[in-house]
């Protein structure tokens, strides 16, 4: 009896050393504008890519999302990507190509990404591409030499785990909210030392773009991947992708293995009721201080762990935050919606569902996952309903999720963002970080604060 990553992991097992480290192959690499110290460990040791076919190349994490770039240091990353990629062979979604975008959001928007490879990147967040079935996880910059080199990579096997969420979604509840829940109940090193499937009703009724979101906050969790078994969901969203294999058919029979066998034994299993689950924010600097809109903030005299006492009053000074406080009397600075976290287009239409029609309170923008969701949303109209509800419409990006562009939050103000992580100066030195979904994004950019976007849905598709 195999789980899902049982199989994943034996599909790519090359050989198994007596210490346990197992050397993986690797179907899938992508690179960033960060990947320039792998190909300088090439250069000196006059090495090739051994897999060119296999390796991407994208520009998100430092590109501009306004206009041409302006920073010297930034056009020098960019176009050592392009040097680089264009010296190997390698196939690059460059600065100004019709398909460019962040790499969890443009991989499987191509194809790229398929159940059953193997894909690794030197992006934490490589947990996304888990959502098509795939074993997706982040490496380190000597890791990614490495891959280029020999198109391997040696691992350690993680243990299994099952996150399941039974029951129904109500309105205005999505994987975000699933994702932050589960992190909120067990911490950021919840899931340490695991590999996460996630299983249940609840997720079977996600779309892709869902599960994709669900799978990116896996490592926010300590995970070392998160993972969706692919099914019908997964083979509508893939067919017609433009790398997608020509014989998709035979290819949908052979992927229809990957799911866990019944009555397979996790080493850890988890169960969360979605009637528990309601829209979540995050209130400290860490993804697990998250509380439903509805709650109020902790008060550290109330805890009996000194030590949990302590790091809540820090996050809440930080956060420049009172206990006791209900948390949808927050007020905040500005909002952001974007990051490979929550920027597809099911995302913006869910915030443009809460914008059209109304005014924000206070300044933001929506920076679209990839230069094809972009086309996808202004098309639609929501770029109209973004910029008629006050806020920037701009290029995709990376953006004010890293905040290595040059779009930041300035110190002590106050973000609600669709992001994925809040820790100290995530978006800028001093910049305070509210995590929540793009439809509570939007909730709180027409009213100003911290603010539950269920009331803000009634009567609207």
């Amino acid at each position: 009896m195999k789980a899902l990553f049982d199989k994943l992991w034996d599909d790519h097992v090359i050989l198994t050393r007596e210490d346990g480290a197992a050397l993986l192959w690797v179907d899938r690499h992508y690179l960033h504008e960060g990947s320039h110290h792998g190909f300088r460990t090439l250069a000196a040791r006059g090495m090739a890519v051994a897999e060119p076919r296999l390796t991407v190349g994208v520009a998100d994490h430092y590109v501009p999302t306004r206009g041409p770039v302006a920073d010297p240091a930034i056009a020098r990353m960019v176009r050592t990507l392009d040097e680089n990629t264009s010296a190997h062979g390698i196939r690059l979604f460059g600065l100004g190509h019709p398909a460019q975008g962040i790499v969890h959001v443009m991989g499987p928007e191509q194809g790229l990404t398929l159940p059953g490879m193997l894909v690794v990147c030197g992006d934490s967040h490589t947990a996304t591409h888990g959502a098509l079935g795939a074993y997706g996880f982040g490496i380190g910059a000597t890791e990614v030499a490495h891959v280029l080199a020999t198109q391997t990579i040696w691992q350690r096997k993680p243990a299994r785990m099952r996150i399941t969420f039974t029951g129904v979604a109500g309105p205005g509840i999505g994987a975000k909210d699933m994702a932050l829940a589960w992190i909120a109940r067990l911490g950021a090193d919840g899931a340490r030392g695991h590999a996460v499937e996630y299983a249940g009703p609840a997720v079977r009724a996600l779309s892709v773009a869902g599960r994709l979101t669900l799978c990116n906050l896996s490592i926010e969790g300590g995970a070392r991947t998160g993972l969706v078994a692919p099914d019908q969901t997964t083979f509508d969203w893939l067919r017609g992708r433009a790398f997608a294999p020509a014989d998709f058919d035979a290819a949908c029979a052979d992927w229809a293995r990957l799911a866990s066998d019944p009555d397979v034994a996790f080493d850890r299993e988890v169960t969360l009721d979605m009637a528990e689950v309601a829209p979540i924010v995050t209130w400290g600097t860490s993804p697990e201080e998250a509380l439903p809109i509805t709650a109020t903030l902790p008060d550290p005299a109330r805890e009996s762990d000194p030590a949990r006492a302590s790091r809540i009053a820090a996050a809440l000074d930080y956060m420049g935050l009172t206990a006791g406080r209900p948390l949808d009397s927050v007020a905040v600075d500005q909002v952001f919606i974007g990051s490979c976290t929550n920027a597809r287009i099911e995302d913006l239409r869910a915030a443009a569902a809460v914008l059209a029609g109304r005014q924000a309170k206070v300044p933001g923008m929506v920076s679209p996952g990839s230069a094809l969701v972009k086309a996808q949303a202004e098309a639609e109209g929501l770029d109209q309903i973004f910029k008629a509800a006050g806020l920037d419409w701009v290029g995709s990006g990376c953006s004010m999720c890293v905040g290595m562009n040059g779009d930041l939050v300035a110190p002590g103000q106050r973000c609600a963002s669709s992001t994925n992580r809040n820790f100290r100066g995530r978006q800028g030195p001093g910049a305070r970080t509210h995590l929540m979904s793009p439809a509570m994004v939007a909730a709180a950019a027409v009213t100003g604060h911290l603010t539950d976007v269920r009331p803000l849905l009634e009567g609207r598709a």
